[in-house]
């Protein structure tokens, strides 16, 4: 009985994480479908400076979301423990945090990655079609397009390798300070529902 139970528990949890990688999936495609159509209804009517500026808005998402995804898949959940029987702040949601370490990662590192992906895809389009506007030759057309995709990919891939040595290195803070951000937010909301067991008890 008890091996019965535990093939049902195994097959349980593999069931469920492949329903998570389907949802993850479907909103991946479904998000980088809508924001690729508003960025390039929005960026194609915007200049060079304007769309360079949002594709630094979007790298920067994509770098600090991957630096939160890699943080936390590499936090101590042993050290959380500790820290929630010690009452540090943000100890509580940092714990739920690495609990539920996969599914942050891929959120973080995957799919929020991702948008910002398209995104910038749609800001360098709108760079190169406004730098050859004027151009005939059809080989400084590819060139352009070059740098510019090779320049937004080399920013990002630098960023990106400075962020993940500093989330392995202070993992646990990254995630503590999250836990602090996401305590004051949702703090309203935990004190309302103690409140009402008080009123019901």
């Amino acid at each position: 009985m008890k091996h019965i139970k535990k093939i049902y528990t195994q097959n349980y949890s593999g069931a469920s994480k492949y329903k998570w990688a389907i949802k993850m999936f479907v909103v991946a495609i479904c998000f980088s479908l809508f924001f690729g159509f508003v960025s390039q209804a929005l960026l194609n009517s915007m200049g060079v400076i304007i769309a360079s500026l949002c594709i630094c808005v979007f790298i920067f998402l994509a770098v600090y979301s991957d630096m939160l995804g890699i943080a936390v898949a590499s936090a101590d959940i042993e050290i959380f423990k500790k820290w929630k029987e010690q009452g540090i702040k943000g100890a509580d949601y940092g714990l739920i945090l690495c609990e539920n370490s996969e599914k942050m990662c891929c959120v973080c590192a995957d799919v929020i990655g991702d948008i910002c992906s398209t995104l910038c895809g749609a800001g360098g389009a709108c760079i190169i079609a406004t730098i050859t506007k004027r151009l005939s030759n059809l080989n400084l057309i590819l060139l352009a397009s070059i740098a510019v995709s090779a320049i937004i990919a080399g920013i990002t891939i630098f960023f990106k390798a400075i962020m993940k040595e500093r989330a392995l290195n202070k993992s646990n803070f990254i995630i503590l300070r999250l836990g602090c951000v996401l305590e004051v937010i949702f703090n309203g909301k935990k004190v309302k529902k103690k409140d009402k067991k008080q009123k019901s008890s």
